[in-house]
């Protein structure tokens, strides 16, 4: 049994579904304690518990001590199991972090899974499901998976009430990812939505994304959107496409937070991401760790920040297998990640 410190790193719910995944997809079981310990409210939230359940059902796994607001686990699979599942987190919390628990063993079988999630589809501190409809699912599909998502219902923090829907076909090999430079900025493509608030508030937020980068870089549909949801809310999410890769970007509204603003949040972070010569976003880098562990071959490429969250997941997959994660750089800054899977 492995024994996992909750506290490595970052100390946040990565950790555990890093763990859940892993064990399910190797068969070892581990125990982890100190669950979110650097964070206001340590220990199991609704949305790491419901990963917890549903990892937990697909692979006939034994559990203890799944409870909200617990600090240690123990969790036991025994077999995976293709078929229709439904996770209810009943708060704002993430549906894309649920997702990315379970994708990986689903995908590892031989028949097609069909997952329903309810909870938050557009939250902070998380995907938001445009990142992992247009971005996430991206680069998955370009290294071999066979995954199709939608969303029924935006769901927006603090409320939630989201709903996504998931088909999970087998992958048949998991290719590398070998992306030495981006190339040339082909365009920057996205939209600026809304969910039950009129309509000039997206596009207060769409004109100040061409106030600030239309004179600079090449802008091309930026779409107006009315979301589908049960409650209010506003986002933006800008696409950078380049020659051989691509970045993405989204912030969020906020009671009382300009539409400007938040077109300003998501125009900075693009700012800098174009200041770097990295290919991948900061937030992809960490989540492509996991699957490129299971590719064919070597990975190799550059992000435009080395953060607490990718030397976490790097540090809990080398804990459960003999994979070879390098990343050169310092934390903070743009680095070159090398990942040589543990069959190699």
């Amino acid at each position: 049994m492995r024994n996992i410190d909750g506290a490595i790193g970052e100390g946040g719910g990565q950790v555990l579904r890093t763990c859940l995944a892993l064990s399910i997809v190797t068969g070892q079981d581990f125990t982890i304690r100190n669950i979110r310990s650097s964070r206001k409210k340590p220990g199991l939230r609704p949305q790491h518990l419901n990963a917890v359940k549903i990892a937990a059902i697909i692979s006939n796994a034994n559990v203890y001590g799944a409870q909200q607001g617990s600090t240690q686990l123990s969790f036991s699979p025994r077999s995976i199991q293709p078929g229709k599942f439904t996770c209810e987190i009943g708060t704002a919390g993430s549906t894309a972090l649920v997702l990315q628990t379970i994708y990986l063993p689903l995908s590892l079988l031989d028949q097609p899974s069909f997952i329903t999630i309810s909870g938050g589809t557009h939250a902070p501190l998380s995907p938001s499901f445009d990142f992992i409809n247009q971005h996430w699912l991206h680069y998955l599909k370009r290294i071999g998976f066979d995954i199709q998502m939608e969303m029924v219902l935006a769901g927006f923090y603090p409320q939630g009430g989201g709903k996504i829907r998931g088909n999970i076909r087998p992958v048949k090999t998991i290719e590398p990812l070998n992306i030495p430079e981006r190339g040339s900025l082909r365009q920057i493509r996205g939209y600026s939505g809304v969910a039950n608030l009129d309509r000039r508030i997206a596009e207060r937020q769409r004109n100040q994304v061409i106030h600030r980068l239309g004179s600079q870089y090449p802008l091309n549909d930026i779409r107006i959107s009315q979301l589908p949801s049960k409650f209010k809310g506003t986002t933006v999410c800008l696409i950078c496409e380049f020659e051989h890769s691509q970045s993405c970007y989204f912030s969020l509204g906020a009671l009382g937070k300009p539409a400007e603003k938040v077109a300003d949040e998501v125009c900075e972070k693009i700012e800098y991401f174009l200041s770097t010569n990295a290919v991948m976003d900061e937030y992809l880098a960490d989540q492509l760790l996991l699957p490129l562990s299971f590719a064919n071959g070597n990975s190799n490429f550059s992000t435009s920040k080395i953060t607490n969250h990718l030397l976490t997941n790097a540090e809990i997959i080398r804990n459960f297998m003999n994979t070879d994660i390098s990343i050169d750089g310092s934390a903070g800054n743009p680095g070159i990640i090398k990942i040589t899977p543990y069959n190699q």
